[in-house]
């Protein structure tokens, strides 16, 4: 299985101020802090190895996680130091760790797809990049995402356009290429890089058909606290 950049260096203003002195990832969801039932969502989806990438307050997040077995997991850190590098930053700056391949996934985001399926369909496909998109419409988020005969056409996020139907899930797969091929700036955003590699149809797409949870806003993690207390039998 392919290692997971988990992306959890954001400062999470929307959040605030619960976010001032704690981070994101750490806040209390259905009893654990969130990023409890994310890696053992991985784990149980055979994710070995996880790369933290982290900025604000991560130091918190490393003595929680620690070495990653207490999840079954190998967790590893890569820090963004004293200035933010965006979310493409944070990922080109942990390259060392992850290697050639690897998959993505933010961290405010509780998913249910196969990872193993996912993989798959990346390296299937021959493109740089593989992004997992939801039937959205505009329901759960604001959808970013062109769709049609089972592939998808266009991402974009800035500007999204108002026939695109469907929205990036949360999971997504990368080659290192993507990132090194990326235009170098202080601040590099992977949102820029999906756009861009969609494109050049360098962007291969996967469905999934059930819903995501997130925790980055209010509204969202009131829904994510009752899917996991659910799901707990809590």
């Amino acid at each position: 299985m392919l290692p997971v950049a988990l992306l959890a260096g954001g400062l999470a203003t929307r959040l605030r101020p619960a976010t001032e002195t704690v981070p994101k990832a750490l806040l209390p969801c259905a009893g654990r802090p969130f990023i409890h039932w994310q890696l053992e969502m991985m784990a149980s989806h055979g994710v070995t190895d996880v790369v933290l990438c982290v900025g604000f307050l991560g130091a918190q997040i490393r003595d929680y996680v620690g070495d990653g077995a207490e999840f079954g997991l190998r967790a590893h850190y890569s820090f963004d130091g004293d200035v933010p590098l965006g979310t493409g930053g944070a990922l080109r700056n942990a390259l060392p760790l992850l290697g050639r391949e690897f998959f993505v996934l933010y961290g405010d985001s509780y998913l249910n797809c196969s990872f193993a399926e996912a993989q798959a369909c990346f390296q299937a496909s021959g493109c740089l990049g593989l992004m997992t998109v939801f039937h959205n419409a505009g329901r759960l988020d604001r959808s970013n995402v062109r769709w049609k005969d089972a592939r998808l056409i266009e991402y974009d996020k800035r500007s999204p356009a108002a026939d695109m139907q469907w929205v990036d899930y949360g999971l997504s797969a990368l080659s290192a290429k993507a990132l090194i091929e990326a235009p170098e700036a202080p601040v590099l955003d992977l949102s820029d890089v999906f756009f861009q590699l969609s494109t050049r149809s360098e962007l291969a797409g996967m469905q999934v058909s059930e819903r995501f949870y997130e925790v980055g806003s209010w509204g969202g993690r009131e829904a994510t606290e009752h899917y996991l207390r659910g799901k707990a039998g809590v």
